[in-house]
């Protein structure tokens, strides 16, 4: 396991994680639930941006490697999960929706594992509808995560609410898309 900086900052997301989600549990003498909300959303965004720039610092220092190759997803899908998690709790995040985000996200991390044991990782490689769903999803979570109005012009629930069910829809399309291009292979 190669500790390069790209891993190392990606497995600071991960370490994120537990923090978004304790933010919640602060009594509210220490933060106010506007504060919560604006500490929530500000870790989140941080770790999408660590998401970035893990890809970046390792194309440019020429340190990817197989370690980071398959952290990097991990760590995206355990930010996302639990982000949906405490908006679920907070009542956010309708339970059919993060189901739906959630599920997939499982059953695609096990198809394309299966797919690379048969060596065919590339059938379901990304694919543009994926990766829409994904910028989809990182919009939505931190409008909803925040759930104020922005600027007293933007309701981010509402906004926020209508983006995480584009995605959800999105992510049904996605995981059909996918086990589509997996199916002949499987029947092989």
């Amino acid at each position: 396991m190669p500790l390069n900086l790209p891993n190392l900052i990606t497995l600071l997301r991960i370490v994120l994680i537990p923090l978004i989600v304790g933010v919640f549990y602060l009594p509210d003498d220490w933060l106010s639930g506007e504060g919560k909300n604006i500490a929530a959303t500000a870790i989140f965004i941080f770790a999408a941006i660590t998401d970035w720039l893990d890809g970046y610092l390792a194309r440019k220092l020429n340190q990817m490697s197989a370690f980071g190759a398959f952290l990097d997803p991990v760590a995206d899908k355990l930010v996302v999960v639990g982000a949906l998690i405490v908006l679920l709790k907070l009542g956010r995040v309708d339970m059919v929706v993060g189901l739906i985000i959630i599920g997939r996200e499982i059953a695609i991390s096990a198809l394309r594992e299966w797919m690379a044991q048969l060596g065919q990782a590339k059938s379901v490689a990304v694919a543009f509808i994926g990766k829409l769903k994904t910028v989809l999803q990182m919009v939505a979570i931190p409008l909803l995560l925040f759930e104020d109005p922005l600027f007293g012009m933007v309701d981010c629930r509402a906004l926020g609410t209508v983006l995480i069910y584009v995605a959800a829809v999105l992510t049904v399309v996605s995981m059909l898309y996918y086990l589509r291009r997996a199916l002949p292979l499987a029947r092989g």
